[in-house]
C-alpha cells in the first residue's frame, strides 16, 4: 500500500508515521503533500529523500492534488496537521481512505480552527477532566467524519497547554501508525 502524508505544520507525526512504515513489507510513506512552503515538515522530511509536493489552495481544489494522487498510485492518505478542508472530490475519489488525528476527544472541541495549543488551552480552560485524541476519517465537514480510534487521558492539576500538549504527542506517536497498519490490513 502507497501512503501519501498531507502535513501544514512542524511534521513531527509525518516523521513519526514515514519511520513506522519505512522498509515495511506491506506498506510504505512514499510521498509527503504539503500546503505551505515554509512549513517545517519540509526541512524535517529533507534527509529521508521523500518526494515532496507543495502545493496551495487553489490547487487543491482545482484537482491537481487528485492528479497528483493519482499519478503517484496513492492508495491511502494521512493527514497529520494538516489545516484545509479536503475537497469532495478528493473525499470521493478515496472513500475511507483520507484519516486525520486531532488532538481532542471529538465531537467535542472539533471543527474549524480547532488544531494544536488552540484545542489544550480550551480543554483546560473549560475545566475538562480529560482529553486525549481521536483518530476519524475524512469528510466533507472538519472532524464529523467517523471516528475510528479515541486514546484519551486525565487532565492533570496545574496542567498548562504546554504540558497537554507534550503528553497528548505522545498519544499520537504511539496510536496513529498502529491504526493506519490496522486499517491498511483490511485494505488488502
Amino acid at each position: 500500500m502507497r501512503l501519501a502524508v498531507f502535513a501544514s505544520g512542524s511534521g513531527t507525526n509525518a516523521e513519526n508515521l514515514y519511520r513506522y512504515f519505512h522498509q515495511r513489507p506491506d506498506a510504505e510513506v512514499v510521498a509527503l503533500y504539503v500546503d505551505r512552503p515554509r512549513a517545517g515538515v519540509i526541512a524535517r522530511m529533507q534527509p529521508y529523500g521523500l518526494p515532496i509536493r507543495c502545493f496551495n489552495a487553489r490547487q487543491l481544489q482545482d484537482h491537481t492534488v487528485l492528479s497528483w494522487l493519482q499519478e503517484d498510485r496513492i492508495d491511502f492518505i494521512a493527514l497529520a496537521g494538516f489545516l484545509r478542508k479536503i475537497p469532495p472530490a478528493m473525499i470521493q475519489a478515496f472513500p475511507e481512505r483520507i484519516i486525520n488525528i486531532h488532538p481532542a476527544l471529538l465531537p467535542r472541541w472539533g471543527g474549524k480552527g480547532m488544531y494544536g495549543m488552540r484545542v489544550h488551552r480550551v480543554v483546560i480552560e473549560a475545566g475538562d477532566p480529560e482529553s486525549g485524541i481521536t483518530i476519524h476519517y475524512v469528510n466533507e465537514e472538519y472532524d464529523r467524519g467517523a471516528v475510528i480510534f479515541q486514546a484519551a487521558l486525565k487532565v492533570r492539576p496545574g496542567e498548562t497547554p504546554e504540558s497537554l500538549a507534550e503528553r497528548i504527542h505522545q498519544l499520537e506517536y504511539r496510536f496513529y501508525p498502529q491504526v493506519i497498519e490496522n486499517l491498511l490490513q483490511l485494505l488488502i
